[in-house]
């Protein structure tokens, strides 16, 4: 496996080698956890900080769906499941920096916990901030204290939970199919926070695998 592994930023592409034709659920996690386990431990021990900037946006080169076929079957509370999250997070936050930066000032208004501050936007939080920060947090899972970026993410789901549910009370009337679209936004995000926060105290405890 080792091998296998030489430049972490490949790790994703090469594993796929070992899922073709692989029917075993079993076989099929073991990949996935070896490669988490594997590209995480790679990335921070060697400490360069340019192999951390090339896996934050391998996605941007290779495209999400390499990451999926890997990681997204995994369990939400797994370390390849949180790092799927985080990654699959960054996408979503870059598709859409507008409304994305739109839902997070609006779930920054009605926010009554300390989400808003663990998630460490700047303010105002408009769409350059909200891409920075998306990157700043997967950033930290490769280079920093890991659990402190899973907690990061989990705040900032929350926000955005609170945000598109927010936005649904407006809709309701005017627009209900609108409305149930960003509930079920909300949902997904709430969700989304509560595996990472999970996942996060999982991996103090030295657990999360």
């Amino acid at each position: 496996m080792t091998e296998r592994h030489h430049r972490p930023v490949r790790v994703p592409s090469q594993a796929f080698e070992a899922l073709i034709g692989a029917d075993d659920p079993a076989a099929v996690s073991r990949v996935a956890h070896d490669t988490a386990r594997a590209l995480l431990q790679r990335a921070r021990g060697e400490g360069d900080q340019a192999v951390v900037a090339r896996l934050v946006a391998y996605a941007d080169e290779h495209g999400i769906d390499e990451i999926a076929e890997l990681w997204a079957g995994a369990s939400s509370r797994s370390l390849p499941g949180a790092l799927w999250r985080l990654y699959l997070l960054r996408q979503a936050v870059r598709a859409n920096p507008a409304e994305t930066s739109y839902l997070f000032r609006r779930g920054y208004e009605v926010d009554r916990s300390i989400s808003s501050v663990v998630a460490g936007a700047a303010t105002p939080t408009g769409p350059e901030e909200v891409v920075a920060l998306a990157d700043v947090i997967l950033h930290g899972a490769f280079s920093g204290d890991f659990a402190l970026a899973l907690e990061r993410a989990a705040a900032f789901c929350r926000v955005m939970s609170q945000g598109a549910t927010s936005l649904a009370k407006d809709e309701e009337g005017p627009a209900p199919a609108r409305a149930r679209q960003s509930t079920r936004r909300a949902i997904r995000y709430l969700e989304m926070g509560d595996d990472l926060h999970a996942s996060a105290g999982m991996w103090r405890l030295d657990t999360l695998d």
